[in-house]
């Protein structure tokens, strides 16, 4: 094969196959960003690190995955519309089950994105909502991680990879034993704090403390 052939061939396959090719490697690399990003905030959620100082520095790199995260989602979503085969249109990327390509799984996917812009964009929104409802919303940060996986392997190219699935094998582990962690950290705050409140008296039988009198000799 002489090399204009070549060229050309390979021109050809990049006009063909080159927006598939840019929106699967972008869903990949969301994917990435998004187990880091989930993995770091159920282990400072857990405490299960407690150097001093490190604490910020996987809160940086948490808040700065999931940023990462939310670009390669929409780069992912944008390079689909440019595939000359699947043609989603607008609709088949932003609607669920508009597309008539694996609809369920592709449904995940774009549930999981809406949920991440949500939960990620909310971090800037702490002051206005509240940091106790904002830490209950963020718990859900496990959902896009779970939708996430279930539309790369219900939608995805890769599903069958077995890169792919030592992959998932191998980060989906960890999660699931920082989430169950983080489940039992909870309950066990949770007691800590009923028998604190059970432990003093109700307001109605504490003594109230009366000043003493400037006249009188203590």
């Amino acid at each position: 094969m002489s090399l204009a052939t070549a060229a050309h061939a390979t021109s050809t396959t990049l006009e063909v196959h080159g927006w598939w090719l840019a929106s699967r490697a972008s869903g990949l690399v969301a994917l990435v960003l998004i187990t880091i990003s989930v993995g770091l905030g159920l282990a400072m959620a857990g405490k299960v690190m407690r150097r001093p100082g490190l604490s910020r520095r996987l809160l940086a790199i948490h808040e700065q995955t999931a940023l990462a995260g939310l670009v390669a989602i929409a780069v992912h979503g944008i390079t689909l519309l440019g595939d000359p085969w699947l043609h989603p249109g607008v609709a088949g990327v932003t609607v669920p089950l508009a597309i008539g390509y694996r609809p369920a799984g592709v449904a995940l996917g774009i549930i999981a994105g809406y949920l991440a812009a949500l939960l990620g964009l909310s971090f800037y929104m702490r002051k206005r909502i509240g940091a106790r409802l904002w830490r209950k919303a963020h718990r859900a940060t496990i959902v896009v991680y779970l939708l996430g996986l279930g539309h790369a392997f219900s939608a995805g190219s890769d599903a069958s990879a077995p890169l792919f699935r030592w992959f998932a094998i191998a980060t989906g582990v960890p999660i699931a034993l920082l989430f169950l962690f983080r489940l039992g950290a909870a309950r066990r705050s949770s007691r800590r704090r009923q028998r604190a409140a059970g432990e003093r008296p109700p307001a109605a039988q504490r003594r109230p403390v009366h000043p003493v009198p400037a006249t009188e000799e203590v």
